[in-house]
């Protein structure tokens, strides 16, 4: 029996690193940069006066994962916010393996297209250290997502955690994976 092995993956391991290797000279295979792992986020301010709130954004990302969302506690109290230390405030999902490449070619297939006006993600949301941030201000773009039961629109962010050590070399991977990046 052979083991699933998703179609995105299958592209960066036989189409995306050794574009990569040529492009930027590596002298070993180890040092071509990959994917790590995809962070997806959300918090709101809602939260502190009605958990429930928190509770649906919680199960609509675990639908867009296909993974367990883990409820975030704040770290700090802050007095002019009325919020408390350890008092849940947002939801996150940290993907890797075969369901994060499964996300990204939902996101990327499906999902972004469905943006609204969009003209591309923007190429300088990176962190300086090759890791790239993409914040999205619906939920709703996700097929996973049913639009008659959604109570409240909210955004996230997503974060791509990847090897690479400039920010070059991520944008050239995001690039070849098939990220549709903005002309700039």
């Amino acid at each position: 029996m052979e083991r699933y092995v998703p179609r995105l993956r299958l592209k960066y391991d036989q189409e995306v690193r050794p574009k990569l290797l040529e492009q930027f000279g590596y002298a070993n295979v180890m040092q071509v940069p990959k994917l790590e792992k995809i962070v997806l986020n959300t918090s709101m301010k809602e939260a502190i006066q009605n958990v429930k709130v928190l509770e649906t954004a919680a199960e609509e990302l675990t639908l867009i994962a296909g993974q367990k969302a883990v409820l975030t506690r704040a770290r700090k109290s802050i007095a002019n916010f009325k919020l408390r230390e350890g008092m849940p405030i947002g939801a996150r999902v940290t993907l890797r393996g075969a369901r994060m490449w499964e996300f990204l070619d939902r996101l990327v297939t499906v999902a972004i297209p469905r943006i609204r006006d969009f003209r591309g993600i923007d190429p300088r949301a990176f962190d300086g250290r090759g890791n790239y941030s993409l914040g999205l201000t619906e939920q709703i773009i996700f097929p996973e997502i049913d639009y008659d039961k959604v109570s409240r629109i909210n955004g996230m962010n997503i974060a791509f955690v990847t090897t690479a050590e400039t920010d070059e070399e991520a944008l050239a991977l995001l690039k070849h994976i098939g990220m549709p990046f903005a002309n700039a």
